[in-house]
């Protein structure tokens, strides 16, 4: 199955001793899928799998993939390694796996493609390429990308390269059959889907999910006069919550609205600052309030409390 439209990549609430809080996750993921989101993915950056003990990853993809069989949702897990696939055999209602890039070694394209062809070999579900080069620091050409979408099992890509660049209008311009293209550029999204993207896999979603949801249909149906204000509005929101490291910000916003129990990430990041959270909160309450596209239509060009540094 090609994954379209609007995945969420969860947040991992913290008690207060530090702990997983499993009620909190169901609650959580409960609220955005009933709220418009096509899917999750579990064990994705912003999710901190790196501080997570294995048991703890384990526990998270049980109340995630939960969660997306009660909505029938898609369900997405991050998985980087032949082992990481191995692992999902068996596991329920995964309809794809986030594989990144091999990072930092630079290995090439080539390279890249003989990976990932390895890789499929594999495993058990669709793979989604997670391309962020500015992370990993391998830059993949639009032809790469459609080698890629050749190889079996690739279903699709997350397409995170930091804007929209030459390639990107490139790859959108001529895509491969039967295979998405995700925005993982929270900011960059709507221009993405004027360019003809499938969807997104988008973190600021964590809030206003209804509003993004709604933003990806626009674009799917068209409707330009609600698209283009909603996406301007969205991404002034998106920049406020990657103000600070991911998921800082996002996890301080929840925290204030009630919807998590602490606001801390696990080391080595830092909960947000102070200034950060205010901002983004306001931003999102802004953004809630004019949900409606006749008062998206009719704010743009005011003055807003969310505006860049206000």
């Amino acid at each position: 199955m090609t994954p379209t439209g609007l995945y969420v990549p969860l947040i991992t609430p913290f008690d207060a001793r530090g702990e997983v809080d499993q009620d909190a996750l169901t609650r959580l993921a409960d609220q955005v899928l009933a709220d418009g989101a096509d899917g999750l993915v579990a064990l994705g950056t912003t999710g901190e799998p790196h501080a997570l003990s294995t048991t703890e990853q384990r526990a998270v993809l049980d109340t995630l993939g939960a969660a997306c069989r009660r909505h029938r949702a898609g369900f997405m897990v991050g998985a980087h390694t032949a082992e990481d696939l191995r692992a999902l055999a068996g596991r329920p209602g995964i309809t794809a796996a986030l594989c990144l890039v091999p990072p930092f070694l630079r290995p090439g394209e080539e390279a890249v493609l003989a990976h990932f062809a390895r890789l499929a070999e594999v495993s058990p579900v669709p793979l989604v390429v997670y391309h962020v080069p500015y992370r990993t620091g391998q830059a993949l050409s639009a032809g790469a990308l459609r080698r890629l979408a050749d190889l079996p099992q690739v279903v699709g890509v997350k397409h995170a390269v930091g804007g929209i660049d030459a390639d990107t209008i490139a790859l959108l311009a001529d895509l491969p059959p039967d295979f998405a293209v995700l925005g993982g550029e929270d900011a960059y999204l709507s221009p993405l889907l004027a360019l003809g993207a499938h969807g997104g896999i988008l973190a600021s979603a964590h809030l206003a999910t209804a509003d993004y949801a709604a933003l990806v249909a626009a674009w799917r149906d068209g409707d330009l006069a609600r698209a283009r204000p909603l996406g301007h509005r969205l991404a002034t929101l998106s920049t406020t919550l990657f103000a600070e490291p991911n998921p800082s910000v996002i996890k301080a916003v929840l925290h204030a609205q009630g919807r998590i129990p602490t606001p801390t990430p696990r080391p080595p990041l830092l909960p947000a600052t102070a200034q950060a959270t205010a901002l983004a909160l306001a931003c999102a309450e802004e953004v809630t309030r004019t949900a409606d596209p006749r008062m998206v239509t009719s704010t743009v060009g005011t003055s807003s409390r969310c505006d860049a540094g206000a």
